[in-house]
């Protein structure tokens, strides 16, 4: 018996007046969905429960059956975990993105142009948080690179009482004054003060002066938020009795599978936009399954970037690439297999119109080759809702599906 998850991060949303009052899901071309569907359990599910901030990390943690309550520890320490860093107990790890932001004298009169810096390279930004680690680094501060604009701050002896960080990628456009860390906690004194000092060791430097002249926006300051201490996951495979793998091209996941056990599996030209290797994911997924692997967690995070974005076609055709270079040939070859499941949703929504994660119920369909329903003709999140099926707490739908 074989599983399959394909997690298409941030897909859900809300009609858009642009796609005729349809939704990207709805407007996107999905055949192998809608096939699927037809046959499967469809309905809507809660990945963040009330209270919780409806991120990617307490979803997917959701997704996997681990309730986020009694599992997550904060944000970044799964991202340090994915990038080889071994913290101690009284670590405290920070995501630290490379921000664009406008110039105005004052750090605090500025505007949050871009929350991933005009899809910084991971090249270029190994080189500007190595000059981040020489200039701000110390034995209380240690910068590490991860991928594209996502990095990392470990903090020694810190503290995770600061009131809430702000993700930057919920107030682009808009001005900083009422986000910085300073606004949340005067325990985050200090990473302001590395922050403002970020702007004047990045605004000059010469990878962003040829980034401008390129016509791309600089990665000119460090944005801090994410805050939590070491991650400690139950096996995976101890609790559902499945070999797992994890393909992802983003540091959260790959922290996640980590944690719990699973394989980490690389592919080339992930990026985590539109423009990553769908059909590399799907290659390597199902390399996975035929090396003898019981379950396999794509996750693509193209829909939520071009969400955070307002990237309406984008969205769109992200949806429908995912549909056919992913799930399309990776369900073709688990029917060669034998019998299988499969698991199609996103994590949460990330509305266009809102340009950020929401915490509203999410559709998803749940197909076993032994079992087949009678589902709804499409798969989208007006048909999810029809149903009537709703999950209240997402991180039980696993043990539903891993069921032997």
């Amino acid at each position: 018996m074989k599983y399959l998850v394909v997690l298409c991060d941030g897909m859900a949303d809300y009609p858009v007046d642009a796609l005729g009052g349809k939704t990207p899901l709805e407007a996107a071309d999905t055949p192998n969905m809608d096939a699927l569907a037809k046959k499967a359990t469809v309905g809507l599910v809660k990945t963040v429960q009330d209270g919780m901030k409806p991120g990617s990390d307490v979803a997917n943690l959701s997704v996997l059956g681990y309730d986020p309550m009694k599992y997550y520890t904060g944000r970044s320490p799964l991202e340090a975990g994915s990038i080889g860093i071994d913290m101690k107990p009284t670590d405290v790890s920070l995501r630290c993105n490379l921000v664009t932001l406008s110039d105005e004298p004052n750090y605090e009169d500025r505007t949050l142009v871009d929350y991933c810096a005009d899809d910084i390279s991971t090249e270029e930004a190994r080189i500007l948080m190595q000059a981040v680690q020489e200039a701000l680094g110390t034995e209380t501060f240690r910068f590490y690179t991860g991928v594209a604009y996502r990095h990392c701050l470990i903090w020694d002896h810190g503290t995770t009482d600061l009131g809430g960080l702000t993700p930057p990628h919920d107030i682009t456009s808009q001005p900083v004054k009422d986000y910085l860390p300073l606004c949340h906690s005067q325990n985050a004194a200090p990473l302001y003060d590395l922050m403002v000092r970020s702007y004047d060791v990045l605004k000059d430097h010469p990878v962003n002066q040829e980034r401008i002249k390129r016509g791309k926006r600089p990665a000119n300051s460090i944005w801090l938020w994410g805050e939590g201490v070491r991650a400690n996951l139950d096996l995976f495979a101890e609790k559902y009795g499945l070999h797992g793998s994890m393909i992802s091209a983003v540091d959260l996941l790959k922290g996640i599978g980590k944690f719990s056990g699973m394989d980490i599996v690389e592919v080339e030209g992930a990026t985590g936009y539109i423009d990553t290797n769908f059909d590399g994911k799907a290659a390597a997924a199902i390399a996975e399954f035929e090396r003898g692997q019981d379950f396999v967690y794509i996750h693509v995070e193209a829909p939520d970037e071009c969400g955070h974005r307002a990237e309406i076609q984008n969205k769109v055709d992200a949806i429908t690439l995912i549909d056919k270079k992913i799930l399309g040939p990776v369900v073709a070859a688990l029917e060669k297999m034998g019998e299988f499941k499969v698991l199609v949703m996103p994590d949460h929504a990330t509305p266009l119109s809102l340009k950020t994660h929401t915490n509203d119920p999410i559709p998803f369909l749940i197909y076993d080759s032994r079992n087949p329903k009678n589902g709804p003709e499409t798969f989208s999140e007006k048909t999810a809702k029809a149903t009537d099926l709703y999950i209240d707490e997402g991180f039980r739908m696993m043990q539903d599906f891993a069921a032997k």
